[in-house]
């Protein structure tokens, strides 16, 4: 395996990793364990942003080193990084705000809870597709 399909796929695993971690563990337990909702919220607040700039990072990192894969392989691998990316900056700056101002909460919170869940499917079948590359 050649140095930049390394680096894709570390990229790849670092990304859905990240996506997991956050999102299906270290939030809920914020919940579970700080004294009120609205500490809990604040701070996955936060780390729902911080994810959003790993994201980014590891799109752009997996655009450039697949950049020269067959097309076989790059363009449905691209597509799937593009679109969680796109779901990414999409949460980060058109429903995370609504969430932070409590408009119409369950909704906003429903709607970026299915496209983080939309990221991390696009991020996962990244790794999938990368990992399997040479099989």
């Amino acid at each position: 395996m050649a140095a930049r399909e390394r680096l894709a796929l570390f990229t790849a695993a670092l990304w859905w990793g990240s996506l997991s971690a956050v999102g299906f563990w270290v939030v809920p337990l914020l919940f579970a364990h700080l004294p009120s909702p609205a500490l809990a919220g604040g701070t996955a607040a936060r780390l729902f942003s911080a994810q959003t700039w790993v994201a980014v990072g590891c799109a752009l990192v997996l655009l450039l080193a697949t950049r020269d894969a067959s097309a076989s392989m790059a363009r449905p691998l691209q597509g799937l990084v593009i679109a969680g990316l796109l779901l990414a900056l999409l949460v980060e700056f058109g429903v995370a705000p609504r969430i932070v101002a409590r408009e119409n909460l369950r909704v906003w919170h429903s709607v970026g809870s299915a496209m983080y869940l939309l990221q991390w499917v696009c991020a996962g079948l990244a790794l999938w597709r990368l990992a399997g590359a040479k099989e």
